[in-house]
């Protein structure tokens, strides 16, 4: 409690709390207000009932809610997420961006552009779908959500969600510019958050195993989730003497952490945000609709293609964020080397296989963890709203960005001589 206390203390953190708290405060005042025209009561009684199971419930949790209402932020952040995901990918085949991103702060302004650009279009896209759904509700097993559908109306609902989204991410960038944390993950952490209540009650008056069973395996998942994510792997750097002008600078040693996690949740929210995307395709688009029974919730293909896209993006964001050829490269041009390996290419080599042996448990880790919800479901008759609510994606996203939250504050306290939130 000490150490928590010094947050307080602090007045830029303490500013920072409370902008963040503000952001999110208004981010679920938004989830509430629902777009014109649409028939609220039917929209809510379908998604308590009729969407259990369906693609739509998953997403209705990570827009916290706000598609049950089709609110403002009905679409939540998921269409940043993508454009985030095709970008990242376009950079590898793009010459173009691939020299921004390699041109510092000025290249890295210029793709979050991009990507804001891409997310209005996909957003637009995403809400179109969403007033021809509704509105033919049968497609759905649901009735008209949207009735009266008219040219203006139909303008004035994509407009208004595609506003929301684009607001929602403005307010994402503020929270990573003066709150705490990354802003884009923290709205998804408060998103997941309003899921827990109704979990709670449908684990109250589940049976007697989802009972005895849930609290033991949200703790282990918990457990294992903190010790993936502080487990890391320290190459020892030893630095040798040189001369900086008139100044001899004596050698010393240090060490370079690599995380097991490397990539945090990252990973997770980029393959849900995937993997709606064939379901959601097939649920609007009338002749595709064994699409999205094929790739349903719970079903065997969804899950290896979930637990596949996690490995594949764990890998994919690791070598985005860590390039083994730029810290051979700066390791070397500071006089740096690893004892018992050459500088320059065989370091590069060197930290490349360390890196692939310690990603590969952590991506196959995520993977279990996100796809253990649907084993339950399957197999150990838990209810759809417990398993989602406190299940093992859910409680992946909300430790791991919780983790990261208190090392943002962690550094703050340090900065400022406070002992820090998390114990060494």
């Amino acid at each position: 409690m000490g150490a928590l206390m010094n947050i307080w203390r602090v007045p830029d953190l303490r500013k920072r709390l409370g902008f963040t708290f503000m952001i999110i405060a208004l981010y679920r005042c938004g989830s509430w207000l629902p777009v014109p025209g649409v028939n609220t009561s039917s929209l809510r009684t379908f998604f308590g009932d009729g969407a259990n199971g369906t693609i739509l419930s998953v997403l209705n949790i990570f827009a916290g809610g706000a598609l049950a209402n089709l609110s403002l932020f009905a679409l939540g952040i998921m269409p940043y997420i993508t454009a985030s995901i095709i970008v990242q990918l376009m950079q590898t085949v793009v010459p173009a961006l691939e020299k921004l991103s390699k041109e510092g702060e000025s290249g890295y302004k210029k793709i979050t552009q991009y990507t804001r650009y891409l997310t209005v279009v996909l957003a637009a896209l995403q809400s179109a779908g969403y007033v021809f759904l509704f509105h033919n509700g049968s497609a759905i097993g649901a009735n008209d959500l949207l009735p009266d559908l008219t040219i203006g109306r139909f303008i004035l609902i994509v407009t208004t969600l595609t506003a929301g989204t684009t607001l929602l991410m403005w307010m994402g960038e503020l929270i990573t510019q003066r709150g705490v944390g990354n802003g884009i993950s923290l709205l998804i952490f408060a998103s997941i958050l309003t899921a827990a209540p109704p979990a709670i009650d449908a684990w109250l008056n589940g049976g007697t195993f989802e009972k005895l069973a849930l609290p033991i395996v949200t703790l282990a998942v918990i457990l294992a989730v903190v010790y993936m994510n502080e487990g890391q792997r320290r190459i020892p750097i030893q630095y040798a003497k040189r001369q900086v002008g008139r100044r001899m600078m004596s050698g010393g040693s240090t060490y370079l952490p690599l995380r097991v996690n490397m990539a945090g949740v990252i990973p997770v929210i980029f393959a849900v945000a995937v993997l709606f995307f064939p379901s959601t395709v097939g649920q609007l688009v009338p002749g595709l609709k064994p699409l999205s029974t094929f790739f349903a919730p719970g079903g065997w293909p969804a899950i290896i293609l979930e637990f596949s896209l996690i490995v594949m993006f764990t890998f994919l964001y690791t070598a985005v964020t860590f390039n083994p050829i730029d810290q051979a490269d700066n390791l070397k041009k500071y006089g740096g080397f690893i004892p018992g390996v050459r500088p320059g290419a065989p370091t590069a080599r060197y930290l490349d296989r360390v890196l692939t042996r310690l990603t590969l448990p952590g991506a196959i880790f995520l993977g279990l963890i996100a796809v253990l919800p649907n084993l339950f479901i399957r197999y150990g008759g838990f209810s759809q709203a417990t398993a989602r609510g406190l299940g093992g994606t859910s409680v992946l996203i909300v430790v791991g960005v919780a983790l990261d939250a208190m090392r943002q504050m962690e550094s703050q306290l340090t900065m400022r001589h406070y002992e820090g939130v998390l114990k060494k």
